[in-house]
């Protein structure tokens, strides 16, 4: 650790030796020289977490009740069914005008998710919702009556997980994946509506999903998901059970998202699927009709990935998402010709939630940006106007003072030929949140965020953590997309798989250079932020570069691959097992041996934060608790949050809130000269 970040550390340890808990006195345990100062609070256990200043609290306040709505379809003709929080959680609300009042429909204490409205031609109205239990992921499904306004549970309410639900046109049908039938593999049900009658329909084993009824029902479009990089698609005739699963060119590929055409005999896929014996980096939204073998590749134009698409219900349009470099594109199509059709301009940022008004002459959709939360708008087909339908609250902030990163490109340690690069070394993408305003000559403190996945990407969306950090602290933030990243091509995203593991953290090594080469970013203070895989990022870097990383937060992470798969959940075993590879495999149980930062904890000498949920069935709590332990072996106060009622991540607002604050004290003891 250099000099900067050791007497970071030094005046942390003062202050905290003179600071009382807010709520309580904390509780040592252990030996009189390893000492944790452990605090027992309702759901929360916290060790040698000092108490958050009330000045801290007052300055987080209102980034803290920043807030957006999610836009879930449509519930009639003139109403969206949005979620949003007003409260502690997240809950689904209508609006039925633009920025109209958003009345809540469901009121409880864990966030509802997965909300699906019932289509036009429905025989009832309503929407299908999903929530679990303090953030374990057994799903229970639920029905909202539009006309009754109560809740009706549709699933078996045991410790199973129901996700995924799809709706035919006459809503009679909903089909869902479930792991009822023996806790690990996610089949396919399928719901009489009407009768309340579930059965299985794909018992195959494996993760299934449900994509799309025919428009007669009589068909269900299905798909078996081995790992982002390979899924198969299939179709299953309802009256007699039959599978029938498609041929894949070139024998693997990925598939995301199935619509039958409004014909019901021709299909709309996204997929990266070879065309013609020629491999494809993207993934291309396509048309393909099996009886006349007519075939199109919709977005062949578009050197990205389609992120989305929708069909209208009354078959004259289609909708969908190209991800650019992180920015998300719409595009409109007429039916059946394939036309382009001109849209309003949109704001730049990020596009998702595509619904069809039951007429089909209105589109709506989610924006987001990384200076405006996420919020429902409506489009005009015909009239090609843009209508905003929610303005969400940014806790009486000057939103004009939010920063909008920067997209910037570092090399790093390997070579490509992509005629894109520096001196040949491969570019590696990351959006940089600089604060305004810095005096020249002074060095910006740097925190760099690490996205999760790791089949995952960050991208430009409103974070209140980066706003605060960038206008209240003055750090500068970036957040990189290192190899593994989704979005950049097939061959990216297999560049960290397996024993290919530990490039991505060399990544963040040559991202270290890039930031002792910028004049403006101080690089003797750097930390290092991220969750799940980003977890696990965090504690690579920090074991691999621990005199150049002053402090590091790892929330939900995995410490050893080889416990993490042993421990997972039964139903995700064998997803990781394609990303990690196999524990049971004695060459790949070594590489995790060598690589996992369990094993290598006594290089980690920089000051840790360890944040975990007790319910979370992805990364398991035990994964948490190990780090902390080695690592404090290492003689480091390792700070060490447990809550009791969150799962893999914390979504009730007053846990989130405590959380962050904790991490703003973190990096203004460890990381700043506060």
């Amino acid at each position: 650790m250099d000099r900067t970040c050791r007497m970071a550390a030094l005046a942390a340890a003062l202050a905290f030796a003179g600071t009382a808990f807010a709520q309580a006195a904390p509780e040592p345990v252990g030996t009189a020289d390893k000492a944790v100062f452990r605090q027992e609070q309702g759901n929360r256990i916290s060790e040698n977490i000092p108490a958050i200043p009330d000045a801290l609290i007052e300055r987080l306040n209102r980034y803290q009740n920043t807030r957006g709505a999610d836009v879930a379809g449509w519930l009639d003709a003139d109403c969206l069914l949005v979620a949003t929080r007003f409260a502690e959680t997240a809950q689904a609300h209508r609006v039925c005008q633009p920025l109209g009042m958003r009345e809540q429909l469901t009121f409880y204490p864990e966030p509802v998710a997965g909300l699906v409205p019932s289509p036009p031609q429905a025989w009832r109205d309503g929407f299908v919702f999903a929530k679990d239990n303090g953030g374990d992921e057994f799903s229970q499904l639920y029905w909202f009556d539009a006309e009754t306004r109560g809740s009706t549970l549709l699933t078996d309410g045991k410790r199973t997980q129901n996700t995924g639900v799809v709706l035919s046109r006459d809503g009679s049908l909903m089909a869902y994946t479930s792991t009822a039938r023996n806790g690990t593999d996610r089949d396919i049900w399928v719901r009489d509506t009407r009768s309340g009658e579930a059965r299985a329909v794909v018992t195959e084993g494996g993760s299934w999903e449900a994509l799309d009824f025919s428009p007669d029902g009589r068909r269900l479009l299905v798909s078996r998901y081995v790992s982002i990089a390979e899924s198969y698609p299939g179709e299953v005739d309802l009256d007699t059970g039959a599978l029938t699963m498609f041929p894949v060119d070139g024998g693997k590929a990925a598939f995301d998202g199935f619509q039958y055409a409004p014909d019901g005999r021709a299909v709309y896929f996204v997929s990266d699927e070879p065309v013609d014996g020629n491999t494809e980096e993207f993934r291309t939204l396509r048309y393909h009709d099996p009886a006349s073998g007519a075939f199109e590749i919709l977005s062949a134009d578009i050197p990205w990935d389609v992120s989305e698409f929708t069909v209208a219900d009354d078959g004259r349009h289609l909708a969908f998402v190209s991800n650019e470099d992180g920015i998300g594109r719409l595009h409109l199509l007429s039916l059946p010709d394939h036309r382009p059709v001109a849209l309003p301009e949109l704001p730049i940022g990020l596009v998702g939630g595509l619904a069809f008004s039951p007429d089909g002459g209105r589109l709506a959709l989610t924006l987001n940006s990384a200076t405006s939360p996420s919020d429902a708008y409506v489009i005009d087909i015909g009239a090609r106007e843009l209508t905003r339908w929610t303005r969400s609250e940014v806790g009486g902030l000057d939103a004009d003072r939010f920063v909008a990163p920067t997209l910037v490109h570092f090399p790093t340690f390997d070579t490509v030929d992509d005629g894109d690069s520096t001196d040949g070394r491969r570019m590696i993408p990351a959006f940089y949140y600089r604060p305004a305003g810095t005096p020249p000559g002074r060095k910006l403190p740097v925190v760099i965020q690490i996205h999760g996945g790791p089949e995952s990407q960050a991208r430009p969306g409103f974070s209140p953590t980066a706003q605060f950090l960038v206008n209240e602290l003055g750090v500068a933030v970036l957040v990189p997309n290192v190899r593994g990243s989704a979005g950049y091509g097939k061959t990216y995203l297999g560049l960290d798989n397996a024993a290919k593991r530990e490039d991505s953290v060399r990544d963040i090594g040559a991202l270290l250079d890039w930031i002792a080469a910028r004049p403006e970013l101080d690089a003797d203070r750097v930390g290092v932020y991220g969750g799940s895989y980003g977890g696990y990022m965090v504690l690579a870097s920090l074991m691999h570069y621990p005199e150049r990383i002053c402090a590091g937060v790892d929330i939900v992470g995995i410490s050893h691959f080889g416990t993490f798969l042993k421990n997972t959940e039964d139903y995700r075993r064998d997803l990781r097992r394609a990303e990690y590879g196999d524990e049971r495999d004695p060459a790949m149980a070594a590489l995790f041996d060598r690589i996992s930062p369990l094993n290598g904890a006594s290089r980690i000498t920089s000051p840790l934060f360890v944040a975990q949920g007790r319910n979370d069935p992805r990364v398991p709590w035990t994964e948490a608790e190990q780090i902390v332990e080695a690592v404090r072996g290492n003689g480091q106060p390792v700070w060490y949050l447990l809550f009791s009622d969150e799962g893999h991540g914390f979504r009730k607002k007053s846990n989130a809130d405590y959380f962050i604050a904790a991490t703003m004290l973190f990096w203004q003891q460890h990381l700043l000269d506060e």
